[in-house]
């Protein structure tokens, strides 16, 4: 029996298959301390996750790492996500991570992901749920901590920006177990007063735990639900919250938050002076206009020479009846000729012109017919009395008139060809041309015997 052979790079290859398979080694989490932690030129992070029990080789491509919220090092404990796959040039198989926290939020980070999946499945992130906020707000709601940097930095900003437009601050608490209830009660709270325009809703930057109350599906759910034009303003830019996706604007700071919920009043004086300047270039044009329009109509022959004017007119009125009444008769004219045609052709297709034309089409036709069967009787005629001669001609009779005969044997039914039809003594009947002969044969002489 031969014995299969295999390569090392089918061996590798079959091994990374067989992994890559098995679902209990794909999108997993793994808990580690990093080390050896190398990051290519290419970008991509190579390193060891370690624990007391062991250790096993990672790769971060930079297409993965580049999100990356911190920057990995030797000594740091954190939560990577990926799967378990060879590497066949060297037969090794290691752990290539798509994702990584530090360790310590990684619970609040999955627990992040889940909620997020589950919201988005509900399609309360639809861009179709969104609502623009107004361009001219009659009033801002702001929903924050008010001892916090946040509410500073949005009531000045609306200030330098706006000041005309009143602020109704609602305090909430932005962190611990009691900032989610405490936020969703603003929010339903300023809904059913319903004295501002927008909700800007938010805090300062922090910790992933210390942003926690905005990633609760209670307040998802209360901005959701808001009947107010909804501004997310959590953290710095690169926090994202769920609160963050549910809201109907998301700004990367508080300040952004009150620059995006106001105008400015200083660009809309602007705006409105050159929209001023404009409108009154427009009026100006607008009148110049109208002013040589009106000139030109006091400089016209209808209002300096009105009796011309009219003349002209009553001239040109009476060249127009002309042309009219000369139209109206030529009209007339052609509809009489063309009546008149009408009438001619009418006439020649009345029923008695056509009976009489029929009548007349009859009589020829019958006369053409009463020829046409003459001509073929007299040739029918003359055929058959040719016929007649040609069969008289031939006819046995005649020949029997010029003295020959028929001779047949004593039953009538065979004629007697030769003298071998017959023996002495046999009784034979000869057909003549005026009747019939019963003979008896005496003798037989052939045609030999009768010359010699």
């Amino acid at each position: 029996m031969e014995q299969k052979v295999l390569s090392i790079r089918d061996v590798n290859r079959y091994i990374k298959h067989k992994l890559e398979g098995d679902p209990g080694l794909q999108d997993i989490w793994l808990r580690g301390e990093i080390s050896n932690f190398t990051r290519h030129s290419s970008g991509h992070m190579y390193f060891t996750l370690k624990d007391e029990c062991g250790r096993l080789k990672c790769i971060m491509f930079a297409s993965y790492n580049q999100r990356l919220p911190f920057a990995p090092k030797d000594g740091m404990k954190v939560l990577a996500r990926g799967g378990v796959s060879v590497y066949e040039r060297d037969g090794a198989y290691q752990f290539y991570a798509t994702a990584m926290q530090p360790d310590g939020i990684g619970s609040l980070y999955l627990a992040f992901e889940q909620l997020k999946k589950k919201l988005e499945g509900e399609g309360l992130f639809s861009e179709t749920l969104k609502r623009p906020i107004p361009r001219f707000p009659k009033a801002i709601g702001v929903i924050t901590s008010p001892t916090g940097a946040a509410v500073r930095d949005i009531l000045i900003t609306l200030q330098r920006r706006h000041p005309s437009v009143p602020v109704l601050l609602h305090p909430v608490s932005v962190q611990g177990t009691s900032a989610a209830p405490s936020i969703v009660r603003a929010i339903e709270t300023m809904n059913r007063l319903g004295e501002v325009d927008v909700l800007i809703v938010g805090r300062g930057g922090g910790s992933l735990e210390e942003l926690w109350a905005f990633n609760e599906e209670a307040v998802a759910r209360a901005i959701r639900a808001s009947g107010i034009p909804v501004i997310s303003a959590v953290g710095h830019e690169t926090d994202f919250t769920i609160a963050d996706f549910v809201a109907d604007l998301r700004a990367a700071t508080p300040t952004a938050a009150a620059e995006l919920a106001v105008p400015h009043a200083g660009e809309l004086r602007q705006h409105l002076h050159h929209l001023e300047q404009r409108m009154g270039k427009s009026l100006r044009l607008l009148a110049g206009k109208a002013r040589e329009r009106w000139q030109h109509a006091a400089r016209s022959p209808y209002f300096t020479q009105p009796r011309r004017t009219l003349l002209a007119q009553a001239e040109r009125l009476d060249r127009l009846r002309d042309r009219l009444i000369y139209r109206a008769q030529a009209q007339t004219g052609r509809a009489n000729e063309r009546l008149a045609r009408l009438a001619g052709r009418l006439a020649a297709s009345s029923p008695t012109e056509q009976a009489a034309f029929a009548r007349k089409r009859l009589t020829g036709a019958k006369r053409s017919m009463e020829l046409a069967m003459a001509g073929t009787l007299r040739g029918s005629q003359s055929r058959y009395a040719s016929l007649i001669r040609h069969l008289d001609a031939l006819s046995p009779l005649k020949v029997m008139g010029r003295g020959y005969s028929l001779v047949y044997d004593e039953s009538q039914k065979k004629l007697v060809r030769s003298v071998n039809d017959v023996q002495p003594g046999d009784l034979v009947r000869v057909r003549l041309a005026d009747g019939r002969l019963d003979c008896q044969v005496w003798g037989i002489q052939g045609e030999e015997e009768a010359n010699g």
